[in-house]
């Protein structure tokens, strides 16, 4: 029986975002950034984003209020949020900011609504999923939290 079954849990947790398709290789990137002196880098970028984007997703959903839709405008809205998402890798969230540009070109008001909130639900899971993926990397220290496979 393991002394300390934290570490490998993290381990576990960690591969589960990826094998489920959340993240990609940018977040290894950017793990691989990460080091002694600055041992939560990855969570304070992820907390980053999550801050800065609010402001895109709000710009979004007033944008989405309005009639006629203004494609041009969303699809530039989406275009900046889908870089932010590809800055930490969040693979769901990025194919879903893609969906919704390909509706914005075509013009389809009823494609953009069900994306965007397609692409509302995946950025929360993976909020959630990522909070609770760095508190139980916080508990197992930073020697171990960004244990790479």
């Amino acid at each position: 029986m393991e002394r300390n079954p934290l570490p490998r849990q993290v381990a576990l947790m960690r591969q589960s975002l990826f094998d489920q398709g959340y993240l990609d290789e940018q977040f290894v990137q950017l793990e691989e950034l990460q080091d002694n002196t600055n041992p939560h880098f990855v969570e304070e970028v992820a907390t980053l984003f999550y801050r800065d984007s609010a402001r895109l997703l709000a710009n979004i959903d007033q944008a989405m209020e309005r009639t006629p839709l203004d494609f041009a405008k969303l699809d530039n809205y989406m275009q900046q949020f889908k870089g932010s998402c590809s800055s930490i890798g969040a693979k769901k969230v990025k194919s879903e900011c893609t969906q919704f540009r390909e509706y914005c070109r075509a013009g389809s008001s009823e494609g953009c609504t069900r994306t965007f909130q397609h692409m509302k639900r995946e950025y929360s899971t993976l909020k959630k999923k990522l909070e609770t993926y760095f508190q139980l990397a916080r508990q197992v220290g930073p020697s171990n939290s960004a244990s790479r496979s």
